[in-house]
């Protein structure tokens, strides 16, 4: 197969072709160069290029990394200091590391090299205008055409989409969102004595608009500082993360990069597949509700859409590749999407009763340990759920609550209604 001419032009058709080189697109291109077909990785950025996003690798992104690989890891973070909009800090302590911290430039190109050892080929600095699966340029109906900006035509047996949150692979598939937010961030370069003081320790600060929260993550002698929240909450957000750096007394030193960037999670229905076109990570709208962290997600959809990426490029026809894709959407759906649905519902309570997290996980030490093993990937929020009664009681009574409100019957005439209603919910 990995020989095969398109029938005009005796043009190469490669077996996968991956669009988008960050963390979910070089994770699957890897997977597919593993198994030895030809596997060709589109980037539009020159590498190393800056991301916006905090940086850290919790346990389920090390072990989802491929083998041998190395961590170009900036810190490695034992204390975590929590806050409530900037008031009762407290700091927790770990013996061992919770998780670790990289630049996602460095990080991402060494992905990429991966990928590259593996077998894939890279061509960086290329734009993907769409992907046809039946027209003109499409020789036969197990190929796919990628054509790219300048209007050059690539042709594949399946193609997967990692080319982000804005993807263009990810509308072609029908992606649908129903959480859109906005995260902003600023590179700030530190003076040693001010770096010295955040070495191996991060700030989480639960923030004042609902479902928000900055971060600090040190990455030697620069502070990564950002916050996130609902998108629509622009001015709020901007607001937010001026305070915040303020607070930390960060002010007076100069920002080397600010940037912002939406983050979408995927509607329960959403497509994962179109014909032979997959889509994997941000392209999917694949992230962590509650937390919005991605590259865990990217990592593990990434390999899995790799590996039937291969399935997909060996299927002689539509019904075969068809079973191909579904059986890549049932994988993802039984784990991936099982952690987004507690992790909607965590956001929801989270962002009704920030008050109440914040004192369970700085004064009670069951949730501080459930934290901790987050983080190293011992477990993961659904398991947390489904095996420890009291997290589950406590989500299963907000839900009960949230119907009862959602389905309440108006006030009628003459009557007087909570003068203190609750803050809306997003």
């Amino acid at each position: 197969m990995s020989s095969e001419q398109a029938a005009e032009g005796n043009q190469q058709v490669w077996d996968v072709v991956v669009v988008g080189a960050g963390p979910a697109g070089a994770s699957a291109a890897h997977a597919a160069a593993c198994t030895g077909r030809r596997v060709l990785l589109l980037e539009k950025a020159e590498l190393p290029r800056y991301k916006t996003c905090g940086g850290g690798i919790i346990g389920p992104s090390r072990d989802s990394l491929p083998p041998g690989f190395e961590l170009p890891l900036r810190d490695r973070v034992h204390a975590v200091t929590f806050s409530l909009n900037g008031r009762l800090n407290r700091t927790r302590r770990s013996k061992n590391t919770l998780f670790g911290l990289v630049d996602r430039p460095e990080f991402d190109a060494a992905l990429v090299e991966s990928a590259k050892d593996a077998g894939a080929r890279v061509r960086t600095g290329v734009t993907v205008s769409r992907v046809e699966q039946h027209g003109a340029n499409v020789p036969d109906r197990r190929t796919v055409a990628v054509v790219l900006g300048d209007g050059e035509v690539v042709l594949t047996r399946a193609v997967v989409g990692a080319d982000g949150s804005a993807s263009r692979i990810g509308a072609h598939v029908g992606v649908k969102v129903d959480q859109v937010d906005l995260g902003l961030e600023a590179e700030i370069p530190v003076p040693e004595t001010v770096a010295e003081d955040w070495a191996g320790r991060v700030l989480l600060d639960w923030g004042p608009i609902p479902g928000s929260y900055g971060w600090v993550f040190p990455k030697g002698d620069t502070l990564t500082v950002g916050v996130i929240s609902a998108r629509g909450e622009g001015a709020a957000t901007k607001r937010y993360l001026e305070d915040f750096i303020g607070r930390l007394g960060l002010a007076g030193f100069e920002p080397k990069i600010s940037s912002g960037h939406l983050t979408r999670c995927r509607a329960d229905d959403s497509p994962l597949s179109r014909g032979r076109v997959l889509v994997c990570g941000d392209a999917a709208g694949l992230l962590e509700p509650w937390t919005r962290e991605g590259i865990s997600f990217a990592l593990r959809s990434g390999r899995l859409a790799g590996e039937w990426a291969v399935r997909i490029a060996e299927a002689h026809d539509a019904v075969d590749a068809r079973r191909q894709a579904l059986n890549y959407a049932f994988a993802i759906k039984a784990g991936l999407g099982v952690e987004m649905a507690v992790g909607r519902r965590l956001l929801a309570f989270f962002a009704r009763r920030p008050g109440m997290v914040h004192a369970a996980i700085t004064g009670f030490r069951p949730a501080w340990r459930a934290f901790t093993k987050i983080t190293r990937g011992t477990t993961t929020l659904a398991e947390l759920v489904r095996t420890h009664p009291m997290a589950r009681r406590v989500l299963d009574t907000f839900d009960r609550a949230e119907t009862t409100e959602a389905t309440a019957p108006a006030a009628r005439p003459g009557e007087v209604d909570d003068p203190e209603p609750a803050p809306e919910r997003r």
